[in-house]
């Protein structure tokens, strides 16, 4: 659906049909008058390679050759394609054959656990996995967490390839290369490859974690497929892109670390048993337009039994949790990854223009909600592609 303003789009895909070519273009000219030349020319006309600068440039290709094609031949495998009934469309009639809606999966385990995007999974019925052999299997668990965007699902399989995930220390940096695999716009378009590179990390955009951004090319249909280094490993899954007139190439993906935390507590609870404070917090006007400041956040309700226990009020500021600052809710939200409801945590905070510290138990519950949203304008936020 086209947009006249910034918006983000969740890339899940709404089947209509999908259309497509191809371009090819040749081009290999030698290079003439020179000395160095590694070939040379019989006297029927045929070129032959002569002397050691033919075993140098052997050498050469050898040593410079682009490893992207190995690398999407060794994790395809381990990527599938997801697709069933959309039960949450708009668009009904007669014949509603084609009411479709797919997304893409990475390999966890080789007995069929496979991790996904939660917006993939939602409102979706009768929906079967399809593996790179081209084989179909029916879903017969999944477990959605609309928080992180992550959902885990199981098939019954067995000898899958599970894909290779990077350690959650993993450094990555801006401007190395990456890959996204997965199934765009159309399913048979099923393990479709796209290159680019790293353009930002530790991105917040309508998320309650931080994100990847990339230019590589992640178009509906791409969400719960992997991002992949030049290692062969997973660096995070594709689930947001940037969708406007004007503007190309910024998709997002959610990091290894928070997949391994939620895969975790997946596996452990069937759902994520997060930490809470119990308080709803507004984040400054400098956190809101995403300028660099450390302002604090402000209280505007307190819900749990333990935060009123604490003293906490509506109104007042909360600077930083065991010592480290927090300016964002994001913020919390990744702070409290290694937390577990029930721990004690020290609050500095000012109440009443006095700065003080408080002592609160956290609760368990959905994590924290600003406010305000960024953008303010109605148009802008995240959409369904329809």
């Amino acid at each position: 659906m086209f947009r006249k303003s910034l918006g983000l789009l969740l890339c899940g895909v709404l089947l209509s049909g999908a259309a497509g070519g191809t371009n090819s273009a040749l081009a290999g000219p030698f290079a003439e008058g020179s000395k160095s030349a590694a070939a040379d020319i019989t006297k029927d006309g045929a070129i032959r390679q002569v002397g050691r600068a033919g075993a140098v440039s052997q050498k050469n290709a050898a040593t410079t050759a682009d490893p992207v094609p190995q690398i999407i031949k060794e994790v395809s495998p381990s990527v599938v394609g997801i697709i069933g009934k959309n039960t949450e469309s708009r668009n009904s009639g007669p014949d509603d054959r084609y009411n479709l809606t797919h997304g893409s999966g990475i390999i966890v385990k080789a007995d069929g656990w496979i991790i996904t995007n939660a917006h993939v999974m939602q409102g979706l019925q009768n929906a079967v996995v399809v593996t790179a052999d081209a084989k179909t299997y029916n879903i017969t668990a999944s477990y959605l967490d609309e928080v992180s965007d992550l959902a885990l699902i199981k098939i019954n399989a067995k000898s899958l390839k599970p894909a290779k995930f990077a350690g959650v220390k993993s450094a990555i940096q801006v401007g190395e290369k990456v890959i996204a695999i997965g199934t765009p716009v159309s399913f048979s378009l099923r393990n479709s490859a796209t290159v680019g590179v790293v353009s930002g990390i530790n991105r917040t955009v309508e998320s309650s974690y931080r994100l990847i951004q990339s230019d590589t090319a992640i178009n509906p249909g791409n969400s719960g497929g992997p991002l992949v280094s030049m290692k062969g490993e997973v660096l995070g899954v594709n689930s947001l892109k940037y969708a406007a007139v004007g503007v190309e190439n910024m998709g997002f993906s959610i990091p290894i670390d928070t997949v391994q935390y939620i895969i975790g507590q997946l596996f452990k609870y069937g759902e994520v048993k997060r930490p809470s404070l119990g308080l709803e917090l507004e984040e400054s006007w400098s956190a809101i337009v995403g300028l660099p400041a450390q302002d604090p956040l402000t209280v505007t309700k307190v819900v749990s039994p333990e935060a009123q226990k604490a003293g906490i009020a509506a109104g007042d500021v909360l600077y930083a949790i065991d010592g480290h600052r927090v300016a964002s809710l994001v913020d919390i939200n990744e702070w409290f990854k290694s937390y577990k409801p029930g721990t004690a945590v020290k609050l500095l905070m000012q109440s009443g223009g006095d700065i003080v510290n408080r002592k609160l138990v956290l609760s368990q519950g959905d994590p924290l909600i600003g406010g305000e949203e960024a953008g303010g304008d109605e148009d802008a936020g995240a959409q369904a592609d329809e």
